[in-house]
């Protein structure tokens, strides 16, 4: 066994995030690792590599076991290179390359020294040190970024360029046991392949956090985080469906009986105390007491019980009988509300039309040549190429159309026309910078003011519900603390804040969890606008249909 998880008590506050969290991964061992947003994933991994100490249980590693985890923080590390920051990370690099640097000038005949130098470049030359530098470059062309990078500061690299480096550095690693949190954000296709090729040809054990289905279809084993503990599921995404459905079902029939019985119960104990009420005889008052106080106690019990969370995919719910689709529906989890427009147009007007359109910027070469489409009320276009392209070129050259605003690319070539007064919603990969200082509900009062919509706190409260937050305490919250996942919640909010007439996402299901991206599937299956969208995702492609453009070469 290579990792053993037994956390019995994990607390923030007065919020306990896990009450008994079990699970093992063994030697080679390929995991999913996913949960609602809020459940737990990333803490987990600060556990495992004792970033986080504060918690009740245990946890063994194989003490010859190499860990290596992708790091969420950067502090202390923005001066060095890409290259810098992913050498003296890897397993042995520093103290072999001091050795290897250092000796010759010291050792001079003294043998043990000479031994000591003879051993670290036999080492360095088995760990295949001496090609790193190759190697990390073809890595970066792999994962589409400049292998010129390699040599900038942490500091002037992207947020997404970041997490491509530390992507390369635990792929480059080659140790025991991978911790990877969200690996496949920010990358496109041609990337999203090699990882998943790497993922199932590597020798080390994975743990990764993803809701990514291209990914969870290619792991061996998924581990859900759900009510404070870990539900295990041999084998990849399809599977865990149809296992989770067969489990979900069962806890759904066992509380449903539990329910059933509190209302008896509670029945029971009115009826004994009118019988009690109504007894004479001493002997019989006492019978009917004694079971009253029995039925209370009973009632108690099963009452300290917190409602299970109840998920099952779409799709595996509509093949449950009538009586567990109504139990369920009854039970299942609060999802969010994605509000759109569903109401179908009788006409179907041109809303954007794009015409042999050639994009670039300033002393530099056209990103792409003759790229044509037509954009119609309720119709659906995917574009798609590798990261660079110019896909956000085009977004924001067509929302800087319709909003008479300014953009850093130049037409160089084509057109780009919009339908008049043409209301927009934007869902974009990172939340403009002008929010983040903000409190969570004050942005969202900002995003009402910016649509020329009243402001009112019990439209603020009722947005925040719908997306899962808590009204009465999460408004309070930094917009730039929020998680991944809360991010992303914030910028459905944005998106439809206007009832708007196309909708343009990019990358919608980054942060997403499955439940959340399922929500937002069927909303934009249901929406009667237009919508372009941007996307990786190739569940979420198949879904949403469209015709595809290609970008770039």
């Amino acid at each position: 066994m290579l990792l053993s998880i037994n956390v019995t008590e994990k607390s923030f506050g007065d919020k306990s995030l896990y009450t008994d969290l079990q699970f093992n991964v063994q030697k080679g061992q390929k995991v999913g690792l996913i949960g609602r947003n809020g459940t737990g994933k990333s803490t987990l991994f600060n556990l495992i590599t004792r970033a986080d100490t504060d918690f009740q249980g245990e946890i063994a590693i194989n003490r010859r076991a190499i860990v290596v985890a992708s790091r969420q923080e950067h502090h202390g590390h923005e001066a060095k290179t890409a290259l810098e920051y992913i050498q003296g990370d890897l397993p042995e690099y520093a103290q072999l390359s001091h050795i290897i640097d250092t000796y010759p000038e010291t050792m001079g005949a003294d043998t043990r020294k000479i031994q000591h130098y003879t051993e670290a470049l036999d080492r360095f030359n088995h760990l295949g040190y001496f090609q790193i530098e190759d190697e990390i470059s073809q890595a970066f062309d792999d994962y589409q970024i400049d292998p010129a990078k390699m040599h900038s500061p942490l500091a002037d690299l992207s947020g997404g360029q970041v997490r491509m480096i530390e992507l390369i550095k635990v792929q480059r690693s080659r140790g025991d046991l991978a911790l990877i949190d969200e690996p496949t954000n920010h990358m496109d296709y041609v990337a999203k392949q090699a990882f998943v090729k790497w993922l199932g040809g590597s020798k080390e054990a994975m743990l990764v956090i993803t809701h990514d289905r291209d990914v969870l279809r290619a792991v061996d084993q998924i581990i859900e985080i759900r009510d404070g503990q870990a539900y295990q599921f041999k084998g990849n995404y399809e599977q865990y469906l149809s296992i989770n459905t067969d489990q979900i079902t069962a806890q759904v029939n066992e509380y449903d009986l539990t329910q059933r019985r509190m209302r008896n119960l509670t029945e029971d104990i009115v009826r004994f105390r009118r019988m009690k009420e109504k007894a004479r005889d001493p002997g019989t008052i006492k019978r009917f007491k004694s079971q009253e106080r029995r039925a209370e106690d009973e009632l108690a019990r099963l009452s300290t019980a917190e409602k299970p969370s109840f998920w099952i995919d779409q799709e595996s719910a509509g093949t449950l009988n009538t009586k567990m689709a109504s139990a369920y529906g009854k039970y299942k989890a609060t999802n969010i509300r994605v509000s759109t427009n569903t109401t179908a147009s009788e006409s179907s007007r041109l809303l954007v039309q794009v015409d042999k359109l050639s994009l670039g910027y300033d002393d530099q070469p056209a990103l792409f040549t003759d790229v044509s489409f037509a954009l119609h009320e309720g119709e659906r276009v995917r574009l798609h190429g590798r990261n660079g392209a110019g896909k956000s070129t085009i977004v924001n050259a067509i929302v800087a159309k319709a909003t008479g605003a300014a953009t850093a690319s130049r037409v160089l070539a084509g057109h780009i026309a919009v339908e008049n007064d043409l209301k927009i919603g934007l869902y974009e990969q990172e939340i403009a910078s002008r929010y983040l200082p903000m409190k969570l509900a004050a942005a969202i009062e900002q995003v009402l003011v910016d649509a020329d919509l009243p402001v009112d706190e019990r439209k603020v409260k009722q947005l925040l519900g719908n997306y899962l937050f808590n009204p009465m305490t999460d408004g309070d919250m930094l917009v730039k603390r929020l998680s991944g996942g809360q991010k992303a919640r914030f910028q459905l909010i944005r998106m439809l804040i206007n009832d708007p007439q196309i909708l343009i996402l990019d990358e919608p299901t980054n942060h997403l969890d499955l439940p959340s991206i399922e929500e937002l599937e069927n909303a934009l299956i249901a929406y009667h606008g237009a919508v372009i969208y941007i996307s990786h995702d190739s569940y979420f492609a198949g879904k949403l249909g469209g015709k595809t453009i290609p970008i770039g070469k």
